[in-house]
């Protein structure tokens, strides 16, 4: 039982960065310039898997209950986004595990998912087959079928665009079982290729992708191939719902490949840009210049408070998954992707032509987004709780009952997928109590002067949630495909669900986590919500300032660019 005194969030990450060595040293097997080779020839990251294997990082696939060390999805969030800030191909090729485990841990048996476990722990590769070409992220519409026969299944049909399709060797395929298809004619199974018949299945040609070149991106083919009954996870018909719930997770820790590209792009635009003279002076004194800087290093902040408190609702709160993963899958990658592109605007023709290191960053993070279901398909997933969001909106609630949430100091319970909802029921509690952690913010701003300018954003956010909600309440349902309005809509709500989760992260943290007591990095992450939001935010010349103090900090030490201690803990 993991106690208030040993828990450690960072602690697993911090361990394994010590294991894999110095990035920036080319004979370390795991290291920036050996990850650029590797992509640029387009080979799979063997070496780099192979350490991470031997280190461990695939025990935290298996939950702790299975005989796994995965205890905390907080810092299995941390243990990823290590790997993905050193290169997100490995990340997304050994991680891939994760994926393609998660629908056994959301509805196996205790046989299946023992069996699975002893597996992964094995080091056996799982693969998770959703998508096909013909139809891409409308699951509905698959067409790879499991006929029902004598003593299991035939499976027939196709599964495209799967990362380690080739080479995983157990492989969970989302299969049509009932011919008319629709919500309950769907079933997971898990496919071992070793036990297969010779010649009733094949992997399909590995796809040249634009970023994480060395990934396997292939997909695989099965005709008339024969399954045990035992292949088939969940109930008859339960397919989709098992992929719904798994994508709740799975959806949740992509924000970790979010965090480390973008913090390995800005790690090389700040060295750059802090290096390079112009006009006398280094760029990144040029006002234009680091205010590029901070608006990416403000927003890589905002990533992290929402991540962490995401990933920690998955112990605490998983029947608000269903929404706030939609949430944090659409908005983290987009403003990742967003802040890489406007690092690489600010290196100019060098993010072109000389830095390969920026070039790869760049294009693998245009990747994340796609990953489990595109920004469109999340926004959808939003839209579509409009009418239980606003219902639950006009019961607003304490912040105080998010303590255990926030509070980063607090072990996690073990996580219950049977807790896990299709549906919301009762909003997101973030959302609900945010207009009473605006007013803690006003009290504690009459003690405190100096907070009174972040209780005044706090305060703005609140007014423009509130009109959001009374929008959201005017709009027609939406049928079938959601309008722009709608979709505009729901990505308004995620601004509003990182700027909740930032304020309760701050109230519940404060009085442990050194740096905070000013509310300058919440300053920042506020004004750069409120301005995406559309609001008018006054200069924070103080906040900016410290912001920088804190950027070139860690990356002079070479530490995590983070709230937290984090790897230098």
């Amino acid at each position: 039982m993991t106690t208030a005194a040993s828990y450690d969030p960072f602690g697993p990450a911090r361990d394994l960065d010590r294991y894999l060595g110095d990035p920036t040293d080319p004979a370390v097997a795991f290291s920036y310039a050996n990850s650029l080779g590797l992509d640029e020839r387009e080979e799979f990251p063997e070496a780099s898997c192979a350490a991470l294997t031997s280190w461990g990082l695939n025990e935290y696939f298996v939950p702790a209950e299975h005989g796994g060390r995965l205890q905390s999805y907080e810092q299995l969030l941390h243990l990823i986004r290590l790997v993905a800030r050193r290169d997100l191909t490995v990340a997304v090729g050994y991680g891939k595990t994760f994926l393609g485990a998660v629908s056994a841990w959301v509805a196996g048996t205790p046989r299946q998912r023992a069996d699975l476990a002893a597996r992964i722990l094995d080091g056996t590769q799982v693969a998770w087959a959703l998508t096909e070409s013909e139809h891409g992220s409308d699951l509905l519409a698959s067409e790879l079928a499991a006929t029902p026969g004598a003593g299991g299944f035939q499976l027939t049909g196709e599964k495209w665009l799967i990362n380690n399709a080739t080479r995983g060797r157990l492989v969970a395929v989302l299969a049509r079982t009932d011919p008319a298809g629709g919500p309950r004619g769907f079933g997971v199974l898990l496919v071992d290729k070793d036990q297969l018949e010779p010649g009733t299945w094949r992997c399909l040609p590995k796809v040249r992708t634009h970023g994480i070149r060395g990934a396997d991106i292939s997909g695989i083919a099965f005709t008339d191939a024969r399954l045990p009954a035992a292949a088939h996870l969940g109930a008859p018909g339960s397919g989709l719902e098992i992929v719904l719930k798994g994508l709740q997770l799975t959806r949740t820790m992509c924000a970790s490949l979010a965090l480390g590209v973008g913090e390995n792009a800005l790690r090389i635009a700040a060295a750059w840009a802090r290096s390079r003279r112009l006009y006398g002076r280094h760029l990144a004194d040029l006002p234009a210049a680091r205010r590029v800087l901070l608006d990416a290093y403000t927003d890589h902040l905002c990533a992290e408070a929402v991540a962490v408190v995401s990933s920690r609702m998955i112990h605490w709160r998983p029947e608000e998954l269903s929404l706030a993963s939609a949430a944090v899958k659409y908005l983290l990658p987009v403003q990742a992707e967003a802040s890489v592109a406007a690092l690489g605007r600010l290196l100019g023709a060098r993010s072109i032509f000389a830095d390969a290191d920026f070039q790869k960053v760049a294009r693998d993070a245009r990747i994340v987004s796609l990953f489990d279901g595109s920004t469109v398909v999340n926004l959808h997933a939003v839209v579509n709780q409009f009418p239980v969001l606003t219902r639950a909106y006009r019961r607003q609630q304490p912040w105080s009952e998010l303590d255990e949430v926030v509070d980063v100091t607090r072990p996690v319970p073990r996580h219950d997928p049977e807790r896990l909802r299709l549906i919301c029921p009762n909003g997101l509690h973030l959302l609900t109590s945010l207009a009473d952690a605006s007013r803690a913010f006003t009290d504690l701003a009459v003690r405190r002067p100096g907070l009174v300018g972040v209780a005044a954003l706090a305060g703005m956010l609140v007014q423009r949630t509130d009109r959001l909600h009374d929008t959201i309440a005017g709009l027609p349902l939406a049928r079938g495909g959601a309008p722009v309005e709608h979709l505009e809509a729901a990505r308004h709500l995620t601004l509003c669900y990182a700027g909740a989760a930032a304020i309760a992260l701050w109230l519940a943290n404060v009085g442990t986590q050194q740096g905070w007591y000013d509310g300058y990095w919440l300053t920042a992450v506020l004004g750069r919500i409120l301005v995406a939001l559309g609001e008018s935010v006054p200069a924070q010349p103080e906040a900016d300032q410290a912001l920088w103090e804190l950027l070139t900090a860690q990356a002079d030490d070479g530490r995590l660019f983070s709230l937290f201690g984090g790897l230098d803990g």
